[in-house]
């Protein structure tokens, strides 16, 4: 245990060899919402799935309050309405809500699950404009992600959510870019197992090269289910990040054919393929493909660069990277450089 935990801070430490010069101009028109520092007020909402455990709720604002920052609960956080945390009209109140309230500084989603797409249409986009602010988390947050990328004009975070376990590794990226406004290098944790070969921190290059351009992506699921809608930013130059969990190979192969027929696929400079937790196909299936091998058949023929395996996704620990801002990613050594700082 103490090795692998020595393994990860080594890849911690080479993750965030990290604030340089942003090597870029800035992205025109992009506004950077302002850096988190000590003792700022940050917003708890559940735009999507519910968290009725008091014990639960308590522990996401211990954990805000250990960042050093004051936990502000959305009106309706504790509330349940099926399978999501309130009616539709009332979690994108509480969203609206912390974009206007000038004593909070930024906003982090308590959790994923689904939900957050029901709500596009009732966010107030004019104050959220007028109030840039980070906003926090990953999986179904992706929706708020891309709408705010094609409505906002600022950058967000798909990082950790509030009860995420919150541990040195997520804490220390997150850090680097949204309190210390830094340009880190992320860089997978090499392994320290016992084995002559390491799994852990591997990845997959598809084609190699360095690419650069505006990072967009989240959950892929949910990415494919915004396509025709006006909630998308575009993906022209942009290099795509992309991860899931639970989804069977011929699904990933679906969504990926969607986001090509789309033309989305057509218009990357990259593609960073994530973690997909537990997306092997169900029971033996000698006849099908793999997920590497779904991903070699859409990515190899793009003719950019194109790896699998960065640490950002439904996994303990991961990345925190800015949705808008510009990245260079080397698909030789599944490493991606922000090139621009996410706050001001």
């Amino acid at each position: 245990m103490q090795a692998d935990r020595r393994g990860w801070m080594m890849g911690l430490g080479a993750m965030l060899a990290a604030v340089q010069v942003p090597a870029m101009a800035a992205t025109p028109g992009l506004v950077r919402p302002p850096r988190l520092k000590e003792g700022d007020t940050v917003g708890l909402i559940e735009p999507a799935g519910f968290t009725d455990d008091a014990f639960d709720l308590d522990l996401v604002r211990d954990t805000i309050r250990a960042m050093g920052l004051k936990p502000k609960d959305a009106p309706h956080l504790a509330d349940r309405y099926g399978y999501l945390a309130g009616t539709d009209a009332d979690r994108a109140a509480d969203v609206n809500a912390m974009f206007a309230d000038p004593d909070v500084r930024a906003v982090f989603a308590v959790r994923g699950g689904w939900g957050c797409a029901r709500i596009l249409p009732l966010l107030d986009f004019a104050t959220i404009r007028k109030n840039p602010k980070l906003l926090i988390g990953y999986s179904d947050i992706t929706a708020l992600h891309l709408a705010f990328a094609a409505k906002a004009g600022f950058t967000t975070i798909h990082g950790p959510v509030a009860s995420s376990r919150w541990g040195q590794y997520s804490w220390d990226a997150f850090r680097a870019v949204a309190f210390d406004a830094g340009t880190p290098t992320f860089a997978n944790p090499q392994g320290h197992e016992d084995r002559l070969a390491q799994r852990i921190g591997r990845v997959r290059t598809f084609r190699p090269g360095v690419a650069r351009g505006r990072l967009l992506g989240g959950n892929l699921t949910v990415l494919a289910a915004l396509m025709g809608t006006p909630w998308l930013p575009d993906f022209s130059g942009a290099i795509l990040f992309v991860e899931d969990i639970g989804e069977q190979p011929y699904r990933i192969d679906r969504m990926l054919t969607q986001l090509k027929l789309a033309g989305v696929l057509g218009k990357l400079k990259g593609v960073a393929f994530g973690q997909c937790t537990d997306c092997g196909a169900a029971g033996a299936s000698y006849g099908g493909f793999t997920l590497s091998e779904v991903l070699q058949q859409h990515l190899e023929p793009l003719g950019i660069p194109a790896f699998q395996g960065g640490q950002f996704g439904h996994v303990a620990d991961q990345y925190s990277l800015p949705v808008g801002v510009q990245a260079e990613m080397d698909a030789s050594t599944g490493t991606i450089r922000l090139l621009e700082p996410a706050v001001a």
